[in-house]
């Protein structure tokens, strides 16, 4: 057999440091890197470090991927890339090429792209111009003009019939009542001859203007129509393989999704550019990994060397055609690890009851067949009356879930939780030194809508989120904390911890914000309340099984 030769491929010495193969492939939606990825990227780390024409670019932020790969006479490596292009290029010695080169000088996209931003260019023109600026200003001045014309027209009229009719109420003769008559008639005569004029002169200028702003809109739609074109034609160019030799293009990958079309930008991630390249040239993938590289982005939460899993806006749709063929490993979160636990009850009576739910247990059931609290409760109360749980805990938190045995408890307890009158303490293991005592954050949140159900912190679309915190202990480098949600967002504690203008100290074990560990160390330890139905107060606390140990 001769020997394979691919210069994109970076080979790694697999025997000495004794790692074995992985079985299957790597679940790209959650995972934990395998050895062979973890060296790899090690390796590109070092790689993009030592490009120093890059470190400004860099210190900004970008995702990067490598994929172990076997070739046809069973050599291993790995292939490297990144998302997007990289200092104005998608070409690059040390990482695979693109699905597409979308920046290729000569190409349709750029060509185009030069046509759209030229069409840009004369809709700014026309908007900022001083002629535009004139056109409007004229008009505003005419249609002025006139109404304070005919404001003083009807005015003299109004004074003109006074005058009229004191003369008849002082006694007039017949032929003096028909002079008077006449003028009225005049006056009504020559006050819609001036409405007429000043009517048209007004129109005149909004003719000019109108024109003005026609052909504006007709060039803002000229660039609505041939931007989609171009998407269209630039998602047909990325032609998806899987393992078995099966192609599709972007628009039929994205046709049966909720949005129905690609986002802008799809095709070019880490992930799928290294699946291409291996199908393309007979390599075999074995693992995968991404890891996030520089600052992290204003809105998200990324930390420089860390893992994390293929966004689902842009991927998933991707993934899904890419990965048949692979025997890829099951998704973790599928698993019912859960299947025969009973949450603890903490609390009942004849209205309510308070569960502690374990990490990694559903709250409420979702697309896979998994036990949920939810399940639990109905099947422990079959008489019972409406949904039940009236607030969720996420899969990965654990502590205290409030239920309700009734349809009328469960409105009286979801009025208490929208007028923030059940209060909730957690507690939470914290990678990382928080420094300050207690604190109050105040960071709007709003959901990633690429990257679900990542969160993301937005002052401009995001909603209310306050949390108050207070350090009960620091110890090796990590920090025990007690979170006072004020608000309820999805995954508000574990973003206000984890980004730069909160904590910046994510929860240990979240590997959405932070790292991934063997739980994630956040705890809902307290609920009180005044009861709905007796008015007594209720305090139920049921303390993490974590510290600082």
């Amino acid at each position: 057999m001769t020997d394979f030769i691919d210069d994109k491929i970076h080979y790694l010495n697999i025997d000495s440091d004794g790692i074995e193969l992985p079985s299957e492939f790597t679940f790209p939606f959650h995972y934990t890197p395998h050895p062979l990825t973890v060296k790899a990227a090690h390796e590109v780390q070092n790689y993009i470090a030592s490009r120093t024409d890059w470190t400004e670019e860099l210190s900004a932020g970008k995702m990067f991927g490598v994929l172990i790969v076997q070739t046809p006479d069973e050599k291993v490596g790995y292939l490297a890339a990144f998302s997007g292009n990289l200092a104005g290029s998608n070409l690059h010695q040390f990482f695979v090429p693109p699905v597409y080169d979308l920046l290729q000088p000569d190409g349709f996209f750029r060509i185009e792209e030069a046509n759209i931003s030229a069409i840009n260019k004369q809709i700014k023109e026309l908007e900022g111009s001083q002629q535009l600026k004139d056109m409007r200003s004229r008009l505003a001045a005419c249609q002025a003009q006139a109404s304070q014309t005919l404001a003083d027209a009807k005015q003299q009229m109004k004074e003109a019939k006074l005058a009229r009719e004191q003369r008849r109420a002082e006694g007039i003769s017949e032929e003096e009542q028909k002079n008077l008559i006449r003028e009225s008639q005049f006056q009504k005569a020559e006050y819609k001859r001036l409405e007429k004029k000043l009517k048209e002169e007004t129109q005149q200028q909004e003719e000019e203007l109108k024109h003005m702003e026609q052909l504006i809109c007709q060039l803002k739609q000229e660039r609505k129509v041939r931007s989609a074109a171009l998407q269209q034609k630039l998602f047909e160019q990325f032609r998806m393989l899987n393992a078995k030799g099966e192609v599709k293009d972007l628009c039929e990958l994205f046709k049966d999704t909720p949005q129905g079309a690609p986002p802008a930008g799809t095709g070019e991630c880490a992930l799928p550019k290294l699946l291409q390249y291996a199908y393309l040239h007979q390599l075999k993938p074995l693992a995968m990994g991404e890891f996030w590289w520089g600052k992290s982005p204003k809105e998200e939460i990324r930390h420089a060397g860390h893992f994390y899993p293929s966004c689902k806006g842009k991927c998933e749709p991707i993934l899904k055609h890419m990965l048949v063929g692979l025997q890829v490993e099951k998704n973790p979160l599928a698993e019912n690890i859960h299947q025969d636990t009973k949450p603890e009850i903490v609390y009942e009576d004849d209205w309510l009851v308070v569960v502690n739910k374990p990490a990694g247990m559903l709250s409420v059931p979702g697309k896979e067949a998994l036990n949920s609290v939810y399940q639990f409760l109905h099947e422990r109360y079959p008489e019972a009356t409406g949904p039940m749980l009236v607030h969720r805990l996420d899969m990965a938190t654990s502590g205290l879930l409030l239920a309700a045995k009734d349809k009328d408890t469960h409105q009286k307890l979801q009025a208490l939780f929208c007028g923030r009158e059940i209060k909730k303490r957690y507690t939470a293991v914290l990678s990382g030194i928080v420094n300050t005592d207690e604190g109050t954050i105040s960071l709007p949140l709003c959901l990633n809508f690429h990257d679900r159900p990542r969160q993301m912190v937005s002052f401009e679309y995001g909603k209310l989120a306050i949390t108050r915190y207070k350090v009960l202990e620091r110890k090796n480098g990590k920090t025990l904390i007690a979170f006072y949600p004020l608000t309820g967002r999805t995954h508000q504690l574990r973003v206000h911890a984890a980004h730069p203008q909160g904590l910046a100290c994510p929860i240990v074990g979240d590997e959405l914000y932070g790292k991934r560990a063997d739980r994630l160390y956040l705890h809902a330890a307290e609920l009180s309340f005044i009861h709905p139905v007796n008015g007594e107060d209720i305090t139920i606390c049921r303390e993490a099984d974590f510290s600082l140990e």
